[in-house]
């Protein structure tokens, strides 16, 4: 008997009656419906997020305004509360990633638990406050409070965790972009104040220029005037000197002149007394009176004379008196000359020092507010001019300043379309494994018969096979029809779909070959392992050892890999290594069920012979 006979025998056995055409039908429906109601529940489930029902308690009281610089009346007038709780809980309900349900604490906690909302986001009273805390000499952190319930479900609390992350993150932004800004504003003012204080320190140096020339003047002249006090001082005491010399002789003159006109004086105050001296001695001479008047004629002439000169020799000496009290003014004044000279030459030398150090003072005064000014321009250059708008990017910029650039090499469009390789390469084996209930793995009557083993291999093979095809074939109709997912290369991944089959098929012949039921039992162990180690939900490097050893061994591995080149548009180099990897289990399959076969030969018996609806 060649192989087609065996092939059409089983086929005629498996639809030889009404229920053995529905059980066929069934189990050919198996994967189909396994992949396609599971991946059409899960297609697009971030999609349903917004059906999601959250508790959002808003408890937040506000704070005032923070600064943005030195406070005013008009300033305190126009700033505003803010309450940033009440804006987060607006743009959550406005952004409708989740159904949020605004409740109080209350009914957020009974609706938690008892399964109403998947889990609670509460924004405390101190959320503002917290928020603006960084400018105040109490800064800490804003809470923002999770409460999940994985009684509910466990992956709505990964959920939660996720949601609640993103609220701070948009928080941390939106904050740190307004602080950001007011910064900016202060520096922008800052950089206004400076251009002043530029303007300022400009009109400071040619101000401190002006003066240090005019120090330099100013010394000059000091200099000059010290030089012409210091020979003034020298003249006036050389002065004071001779003026007392003069003073010294005119006292001595005065001195000869009062005792010169002292003896005139009592000259002519004898006269009246030698007149009548002289008239009593002629008397006693027994001169007559006319003779004694007659003498005392002659004599008064001479004493005539003699006031006369005494009224000179008087007002000569009052003269000379005069002189030597001028002269002796005169070398007072002299003196008090000289000495004030020699002070007024002290205070020009002194001057003229207050000078010298006043030029140099104010010529490093004029350095000093050069350099100020340098100073001033340099730090108006180093922060930028700004306006509004460019702040506001600015902001911006700083609050959030890594922009993520997302590419794919290659794309999955959706969540079930990422799952698709996975779970279709699952059916693929679950389908297999159901067809070998009703399909015989090897036709025992074809072995008595003494048939080749390798047709009687094939012919057991290629049955299971070809049905797997077909079980594969309506699975692609669904993803690609019912759901609507879309394959970069659809030929290519129907035709992994089909070798795979193919080659779990072998394999569980292999295993029924060598075991019977028992190789049954282990197919449905080998599904459970490979559906823990094929990578095909988290990536396999993220299991156990074990587990990761035997990801490398067990083809559902390969298979999904395969899948996913073909159908996200990834490696081709890569499908065909799977592919590779795949033969090699065909064959190896293959070719065990066929030694399997070959030794049933030498083991027939009559029994043998007998039908059997599961092989």
């Amino acid at each position: 008997m060649k192989v087609p006979a065996m092939i059409a025998a089983e086929l005629r056995r498996l639809t030889a009656s009404r229920m053995g055409v529905i059980a066929l039908i069934a189990l050919v429906c198996v994967p189909i419906l396994y992949g396609g109601l599971y991946l059409w529940a899960n297609q697009d489930p971030y999609a349903k997020f917004p059906d999601v029902p959250v508790a959002l308690v808003v408890d937040d009281e506000g704070a005032p305004a923070p600064s943005t610089g030195p406070s005013t009346d008009a300033t305190a007038e126009a700033a505003e509360p803010v309450n940033y709780g009440a804006d987060v809980a607006d743009n959550l309900i406005d952004g409708n990633a989740f159904d949020w349900q605004r409740m109080t604490a209350a009914e957020a906690a009974d609706a938690l638990r008892d399964g109403s909302v998947d889990f609670t986001v509460t924004i405390p009273a101190d959320f503002s406050a917290a928020l603006t805390s960084a400018a105040g000499d109490d800064p800490h952190r804003a809470r923002i409070e999770l409460e999940t319930n994985d009684a509910n479900n466990y992956l709505a609390s990964s959920m939660g965790t996720q949601a609640v992350e993103k609220i701070r993150s948009s928080v941390a932004e939106m904050v740190g972009s307004e602080a950001a800004e007011r910064l900016l504003t202060g520096l922008s003012d800052v950089r206004d104040n400076l251009v002043t204080a530029v303007d300022g320190a400009t009109q400071l140096t040619d101000g401190a220029n002006t003066a240090a020339s005019g120090s330099v003047s100013l010394a000059d002249g000091t200099s000059q005037l010290a030089a012409g006090t210091a020979q003034l001082a020298d003249g006036a005491s050389t002065l004071a000197s001779g003026a007392q010399q003069v003073s010294d002789g005119n006292r001595q003159l005065a001195d000869v002149a009062d005792r010169a006109g002292s003896v005139v004086q009592q000259a002519t105050n004898a006269l009246p007394q030698v007149r009548d001296d002289i008239r009593s001695l002629l008397t006693e001479q027994g001169l007559t009176q006319d003779e004694i008047d007659q003498v005392l004629v002659r004599l008064d002439p001479v004493a005539t004379r003699l006031e006369e000169g005494n009224t000179t020799v008087q007002d000569a000496v009052g003269k000379v008196d005069q002189l030597a009290a001028g002269s002796a003014s005169l070398a007072a004044g002299a003196s008090q000359l000289a000495s004030g000279a020699a002070t007024a030459a002290t205070g020009a030398a002194a001057a003229n020092d207050g000078a010298a150090q006043l030029r140099d003072g104010l010529g490093t005064l004029a350095n000093g507010t050069a350099e100020l000014r340098d100073g001033l321009s340099s730090g108006v250059d180093a922060i930028p001019a700004s306006t509004p708008d460019l702040r506001s990017l600015q902001a911006d910029t700083i609050a959030d300043p890594v922009q993520v650039s997302s590419d794919k090499v290659a794309s999955a469009e959706d969540y079930g379309a990422g799952l698709a390789p996975f779970f279709a390469a699952l059916s693929a084996w679950i389908g297999i494994y159901a067809l070998f209930l009703i399909v015989k793995p090897i036709s025992r009557r074809a072995v008595t018969a003494l048939h080749s083993p390798l047709r009687v291999t094939l012919a057991g093979w290629l049955t299971p096979a070809m049905l797997g095809a077909v079980q594969m074939l309506g699975l692609m109709g669904i993803l690609a029809i019912t759901l609507g997912f879309t394959f970069d290369n659809p030929i290519g991944t129907l035709g992994v779909m089909v070798v795979a089959s193919a080659t779990f098929a072998a394999i569980i012949l292999a295993l029924n070959v060598w075991l019977g039921s028992v190789g049954q039992f282990i197919g449905l162990v080998l599904m459970v392992l490979q559906l823990v180690t094929a990578g095909g939900t988290f990536p396999w490097q993220t299991l156990p050892v074990p587990l990761a050893a035997l990801h490398h061994v067990l083809p559902l591995g390969y298979v999904v890999d395969a899948m996913r080149q073909l159908m996200y548009g990834g490696d081709l180099a890569r499908a065909g290594w799977d592919l590779a990897v795949l033969a090699i289990w065909l064959v190896g399959a293959l070719a065990l069920a066929a030694v399997g076969v070959t030794r049933m030969t030498h083991r027939r018996t009559l029994r043998d012979l007998q039908p059997s609806l599961i092989g």
